[in-house]
This record gives structure tokens, C-alpha cells and sequence, in this order.
């Protein structure tokens, strides 16, 4: 069993914690739940955390969007399910997916696309437009951002 924790360490143990990386408000509260802080003094603890500006839903929400699409190249879809599993407010999530620019993002769909269709070389036509589709599908792009990139000349499946 934990020993308990003043408020002043509990804060300075989350302030740390969000100091490292930014953190969602469920992440937090996660957190201090493992800590054994409750009621009250968890609401105290997250509402200085927000007033001093150690957690920001919205910076939270433009960093995951940034990370997953510039790292793992994600699409908005695929992004937006993931915050929303962080219960991130819809003003945050389409905040954060404005952020991504529509250029680069239109650029990952042809590279992931190419990348992919050079490594089914062996199929044929359709064959390796569907495994395309479904892949890029998979990381989180629409029909609609997918569609005028398949079997174009710059794409060629």
C-alpha cells in the first residue's frame, strides 16, 4: 500500500509528469487515482494543473494529431478516433486536425501509396489497388482522400 501523499507532493509529482510530455485530463486523473488521491483534492490538484498551465487539452490535442500524423502517418480519421478514446472535446479535435497542413497530408497518401504498391509487385492491377486502398484505409484516410490518388499517373498501382 502507498503511503500517502501530501497535496504539495501530489502536485509536484503531476507537475513533472506533465512537464515531460503533455498529457490529456484522463491521463491525469488516471494518474492520480494510482496515487490514491481522490474526491475533492483530485479536482483541486487537476484545476491548479490547468491554471498553471501544466495541462492544455487543446496543446495535448495538437501534439497527438501532430506525432501520429508526421510519425506513424496517420490519417484524420484514424487520429480523431484516438483522441476521442482520450475524451478530447470536439472543439479540440477539429482544432488539432486544422493544424495538419493539406498539402502534407495529400503528399503521405502518395507516398504511402507508392511504397505500398511497390511491395505487391507480384499482383495484379486490381488486386494491388484493393491491398493499397485497404491499407491506406487502415491508417486512417477517408474514401475521399484516398480516391483521386489511386491509379493516377504520379501514383501508378
Amino acid at each position: 500500500m502507498a503511503k500517502h501523499l501530501t497535496q504539495a507532493q501530489v502536485l509536484d509529482k503531476l507537475q513533472k509528469y506533465c512537464i515531460y510530455q503533455d498529457r490529456c485530463h484522463t491521463e491525469v486523473r488516471t494518474k492520480l487515482l494510482q496515487l490514491q488521491v481522490y474526491g475533492d483534492e483530485l479536482e483541486e490538484v487537476m484545476s491548479k494543473l490547468i491554471e498553471d498551465g501544466f495541462l492544455n487539452e487543446e496543446r495535448y490535442a495538437i501534439a497527438y494529431a501532430s506525432g501520429k500524423f508526421r510519425i506513424n502517418h496517420w490519417g484524420k480519421r484514424k487520429i480523431m478516433l484516438g483522441l476521442k478514446s482520450k475524451h478530447i472535446s470536439d472543439y479540440c479535435i477539429q482544432k488539432a486536425l486544422q493544424k495538419i497542413d493539406q498539402k502534407e497530408y495529400n503528399e503521405t497518401i502518395v507516398n504511402l501509396i507508392q511504397k505500398k504498391a511497390a511491395s505487391l509487385s507480384e499482383l495484379d492491377d486490381f488486386h494491388k489497388n484493393q491491398r493499397v486502398f485497404q491499407y491506406i484505409w487502415g491508417k486512417g484516410y477517408t474514401y475521399e482522400d484516398i480516391l483521386p490518388f489511386i491509379n493516377t499517373p504520379s501514383t501508378p498501382c
